[in-house]
Order: C-alpha cells, then sequence, then structure tokens
C-alpha cells in the first residue's frame, strides 16, 4: 500500500509544479489555493509512505515521479520541447524510479 501511496503523492507533486505556473507568482486566488492544498496531500502521502519505506528511496521516487510526470504536463499543457535528448534523460530518471522499486 505505501507504493500506492508513494506514487499519489507524486502525482500530487506534479500538481502543485503545474500549479505554480499558473498561480502568476501567487497573485491568482483560485490556483494558488490549489497549488498549495497539492502540495500539503504531496506531502502529507509522503509522510505516510515514509511510515514502512526507507527514506531515500522514499524521497527519490517521490521527487521522480513529479520530474518525470512535470516533464510530460510541460509537453502536453505547455508545448514544452520533446527532443530526443530530453526524452532520453526522461528515460533515465524512470529507469532509475524502477531500479529503486526493485531494490526494496
Amino acid at each position: 500500500m505505501s507504493w500506492i501511496i508513494l506514487f499519489f503523492a507524486g502525482l500530487f507533486e506534479v500538481g502543485w509544479a503545474v500549479g505554480l505556473k499558473y498561480t502568476d507568482g501567487f497573485t491568482r486566488p483560485l490556483p494558488t489555493l490549489l497549488t498549495v492544498a497539492a502540495m500539503i496531500i504531496s506531502l502529507g502521502l509522503l509522510g505516510l509512505a515514509m511510515k514502512e519505506l526507507p527514506l531515500g528511496t522514499a524521497y527519490a521516487i517521490w521527487t521522480g515521479v513529479g520530474a518525470v510526470g512535470t516533464v510530460i504536463a510541460g509537453i502536453i499543457l505547455f508545448g514544452e520541447s520533446m527532443a530526443l535528448i530530453r526524452l532520453a534523460s526522461v528515460a533515465l530518471i524512470v529507469c532509475g524510479l524502477l531500479g529503486l522499486k526493485l531494490s526494496h
């Protein structure tokens, strides 16, 4: 169950990272509120997952899921680059995440 919780913590990390783009420097109330809520939920879920998972593994996977998800969201929502080196770099992060999961 901790792995599922950790995955959702990573998804909420994506939510707050993307939300930051929409807050316009925290000047827009609704996007700011939703971004802060996603931050709280993400950290709360990370804390729950860490009750059973090692610190280093949980934190690395949380940030990795967030990083990969944010890159994908940037490509889909903001038309960011899909350069081969960028996608290959994301693939390396995914390989690292799989390695951490398999080594646990």
